[in-house]
């Protein structure tokens, strides 16, 4: 058995230790090594390899927006082993969801570990169930702040394998509030800004209306008009008035215009929900 493997890593004294280690590896093929994320989107459609020993934080892209890089293309996903130094939230984080890991410096007996596993994959056939468990990891991250991902899931937070993710993430500077998204009920646009009315506060993000959106689950959040979107759970219920028009009457007493466009969408949930 050979598994043509590729690793990813920015240090190339890590990359030389790593494979270095491989070589006593009689299974492993080393075939390439790419000293960032961009060079390994680039590499690994062409070489397709059946194993990636992929560094979480790299510049340029780091290792879980390389996965969803290569996903965003269409391009198969190999099985991977990551490669990261935090020790706390690795061990936590990859053992509870049975993804391979080693940590940097890459220990022989550990290194031993993970590329069995990856033996027992390809023997067993079962690369899909990989790539699920892959997929939960990075489903419903953009994979832009390694360190809230791995402290998310070493938290034990459980992984929304869905398109939609359950939680809105809203930058303010060097700080990242993450907000519920079954507590925001209903957005709107100020200018260039979007304000997330929330049970608690109101929050302010940079985002477009139409980016924002296609984040959002369709089933629960619905645009009422160009300039809101509203949590269908909390609404209270459809007024029509005299002039034609029609507005949402929020359970915090919220009243919200509907637009003609996005009229009949609107009644079709509410008699649904």
């Amino acid at each position: 058995m050979k598994i043509n493997t590729l690793i990813v890593d920015d240090e190339p004294l890590a990359r030389k230790g790593l494979a270095m280690r491989l070589s006593d590896f009689s299974e492993i093929n080393l075939v390439a090594q790419c000293k960032n994320g961009l060079e390994a989107v680039a590499l690994i459609p062409q070489l397709r390899p059946d194993l990636i020993f992929l560094d979480i934080q790299m510049p340029g892209l780091n290792g879980f927006q390389v996965i969803n890089k290569l996903r965003e293309l269409n391009q198969p996903v190999p099985m991977v082993i990551f490669v990261t130094a935090y020790d706390t939230y690795a061990i936590k984080a990859f053992d509870a969801h049975a993804l391979d890991y080693v940590l940097k410096p890459v220990d022989e007996e550990r290194l031993r570990v993970a590329v069995d596993k990856v033996i027992n994959h390809v023997s067993l056939h079962s690369e899909s169930d990989h790539k699920q468990t892959l997929a939960k990891i990075v489903a419903d991250f953009t994979g832009d702040d390694c360190e809230d991902i791995l402290r998310r899931l070493a938290s034990g937070e459980v992984l929304n394998t869905t398109q939609y993710g359950d939680v809105l993430a809203i930058k303010d500077g060097t700080e990242v509030t993450r907000v519920s998204l079954a507590d925001v009920q209903w957005i709107d646009a100020a200018g260039d800004y979007m304000c997330v009315h929330a049970l608690e506060q109101t929050h302010i993000m940079r985002r477009t209306m139409k980016e924002l959106e296609e984040e959002l689950d369709p089933r629960v959040f619905v645009r009422v008009h160009r300039s809101a979107i509203v949590n269908i759970k909390y609404v209270q219920k459809l007024v029509s008035h005299v002039s034609g028009e029609y507005h949402l009457i929020l359970s915090n007493g919220t009243e919200l215009k509907v637009s003609r466009s996005h009229r009949d969408n609107v009644k079709s949930m509410i008699n649904n929900w």
